[in-house]
């Protein structure tokens, strides 16, 4: 079997992208080609993942100045012409669209060419590429079931996680309370400014908590520094740019104070982890909102918008949170019945199930 994954840009595409790869090699010995683009996470991370990746140019449509989108335009019908080469060229029985950029041509190109086409749709609002091909495509796996009506033939299967999410060990009994504030790779501006301001505050009024906190890279600096010059006692708080390990960091959490990607929320789930979920605002479509949103209705996080984040607000709902210890397990509980460990083998079958 050859299938092309095309999409990514940002990891909540390109990460499930890479264990979908993964899955369909070692179930049926799959050949895979990613098609991406250069501007995305996938340059760096599919040639590491060991799999070809082949390059096209398009840029984006939404949230962007009106040169960008002309150039945008101008791109598109290239990359579609050049999409149709690489499928005569490859010859796939299947092409699997994960959203981003590249996806849309490709799986353009696909549906025009008459190759089974699958959508992959990690967050609870379609992005542009998914919306504009939904109803072409001839099967599509979906995160949440608020997006299957934007698809044919769509089943929840959630996203792909790391197997390491499903097996942490339960926080022991008695042990002083842990918060993980994780901003995604690339940090959270609000969560930086935000945490440093109440960090003192907020660790006499729980008592023995410790504070790790994933500021990202280009803004650890300034958060170590307004760390430091708050009042909080250096012991119990510290600052990352980068934290590796991530199952690891999540076993030792009690709570969770993050954005809501969509890779974000389904480790939160596969971990069964209670979270307040800061969306970030910018985000295409407010997807971040929807996806929060979904877990914030089944009782397994809270929702906090930025525009109605303050120091003061921010303090009151963790330190709420933090000393509600049966609340946070009855989270924890709901965030569980959200996780799909099997995600990676359903979407391979339906991958399987449809190739020429």
């Amino acid at each position: 079997m050859r299938v092309v994954i095309a999409g990514g840009g940002t990891g909540g595409h390109i990460i499930p992208a890479l264990a979908i790869a993964d899955e369909l090699k070692s179930a049926y010995g799959a050949e895979v080609l990613f098609v991406g683009t250069p501007r995305g996470l996938e340059s760096r991370l599919v040639p590491q993942a060991g799999y070809p990746l082949r390059l096209i140019e398009v840029g984006q449509l939404k949230n962007v100045s009106l040169w960008t989108k002309a150039r945008t335009m101008v791109d598109l019908p290239l990359s579609l012409l050049k999409c149709r080469g690489l499928l005569k060229e490859f010859r796939p029985d299947a092409v699997v669209g994960v959203g981003g950029y590249a996806s849309g041509p490709a799986m353009g190109a696909a549906i025009l060419g008459g190759v089974p086409t699958l959508a992959f749709e990690p967050n609870a609002y379609p992005g542009l590429a998914n919306r504009l091909v939904g109803k072409r495509v001839n099967a599509a796996a979906v995160n949440f079931a608020p997006a299957a009506r934007y698809f044919r033939n769509a089943q929840v299967t959630g996203i792909p996680v790391r197997g390491e999410f499903f097996r942490l060990k339960p926080r022991a009994e008695g042990a002083a309370p842990h918060l993980l504030v994780f901003g995604g790779s690339q940090g959270a501006r609000a969560l930086n400014t935000s945490m440093p301001q109440i960090a003192a505050a907020l660790l006499e009024a729980v008592p023995g908590l410790t504070i790790l906190h994933q500021a990202g890279a280009r803004h650890a600096e300034a958060t170590l520094a307004a760390y430091q010059a708050s009042e909080a006692p250096a012991g119990r708080w510290e600052v990352h740019a980068f934290l590796d390990d991530m199952p690891r960091r999540f076993e030792a959490a009690d709570l969770v104070l993050a954005r809501s990607g969509a890779s974000t929320v389904a480790e939160l789930a596969a971990a069964g982890k209670p979270s307040l979920l800061v969306p970030f605002p910018q985000a295409a479509d407010d997807h971040q909102r929807k996806n929060a949103e979904v877990l914030a209705a089944a009782g397994a996080a809270r929702m906090l918008l930025e525009v109605e984040l303050t120091p003061e607000r921010l303090k009151r709902i963790l330190t709420g949170m933090l000393a509600n210890r049966q609340g946070l397990e009855r989270m924890s509980a709901e965030a569980r019945k959200l996780a799909h460990p099997d995600a990676s083998h359903r979407i391979a079958e339906m991958v399987r199930a449809m190739a020429r």
